[in-house]
């Protein structure tokens, strides 16, 4: 497995980012900010229910030892302003909305799981402001069991509050030894943050974030041919939740998408090998 160094010093880490809001569209968004400042900025993407917190910081360090990196809540998520959307469609009009408040005329996107989806519609609806992009854990519009995301994450929320586990140990992670270790260190890592953490999502927007997914696997197919820019797809070979089988329809569909498949991994096959992933997407994204 490829390994990288992280500099530390001078650097801030993300654990120790401040805090960061800005106008956009009517509404304050939260965002943290490292990195260097040349070069085109890297903006994450989270999954559903994600907030700032949810970022896995030896992925977001990793990135950040050569990119500016900017995670972002979405509209009515964590101390971000606002209700949060029930389309993929409005939450990708507000990333747009953000990344040109922030004054950026070309940014690179690292989009995980709904984040993907947003990615693909920032692309589709502003492709001259992404200059590469990163889908991981994720699938296209009307991609196979996309609408099917709720009645899969049920039973295991529900067995991670019997078992007093955040249901992400089981919904990220393949079920072998291997898959457990990786779930069990991916969640100490979130916690290594200990001030100024970010406020979780309400059930409110947690289930609007949720019809968004629903919404996107049940929507027409879009035209990701018309994609023209690098892409890099990433993800588990045993996604239960955006089934793997859409990453490889989306290389398929993506002209000379480069495509990543990590064994024994689940949805969050980027987590548990992200000392691979890290040197790979620095790699892809280049000076």
């Amino acid at each position: 497995m490829t390994s990288y160094v992280s500099h530390t010093g001078s650097v801030v880490r993300y654990v120790d980012a401040p805090n960061l809001s800005i106008s956009a569209a009517g509404t304050a968004f939260a965002y943290r900010d490292i990195g260097p400042r040349a070069g085109v900025p890297l903006i994450l993407l989270n999954h559903w229910g994600a907030v700032l917190d949810n970022f896995d910081p030896r992925i977001v360090d990793g990135l950040a030892t050569r990119h500016r990196v900017i995670a972002t809540d979405y509209r009515g998520i964590g101390v971000s302003g606002g209700k949060a959307p029930v389309t993929v469609d409005e939450m990708a009009r507000d990333a747009i909305a953000l990344i040109r408040a922030l004054g950026f005329e070309k940014v690179d996107l690292l989009g995980f799981s709904l984040g993907g989806f947003v990615a693909q519609d920032i692309t589709l609806k502003a492709p001259d402001l992404v200059r590469k992009l990163i889908l991981t854990g994720t699938g296209p519009a009307g991609g196979t069991g996309i609408d099917k995301v709720g009645p899969v994450s049920w039973p295991l929320m529900i067995k991670g509050l019997l078992t007093l586990r955040d249901p992400k140990f089981y919904l990220f992670f393949t079920s072998t030894a291997n898959g457990r270790r990786a779930a069990t260190a991916f969640l100490e890592r979130l916690k290594e943050r200990k001030a100024d953490r970010d406020k979780g999502p309400t059930p409110e927007a947690f289930l609007r974030q949720l019809k968004a997914i629903k919404n996107w696997g049940q929507q027409a197919p879009q035209d990701l041919g018309s994609i023209r820019i690098p892409v890099l797809i990433a993800n588990g070979d045993n996604d239960i939740m955006v089934p793997t089988a859409n990453s490889i329809d989306m290389a398929r569909r993506i002209s000379g998408a480069q495509l990543v498949i990590y064994e024994d991994a689940g949805h969050g096959g980027i987590f548990q090998y992200y000392a691979d992933f890290v040197p790979k997407a620095l790699s892809f994204l280049g000076a």
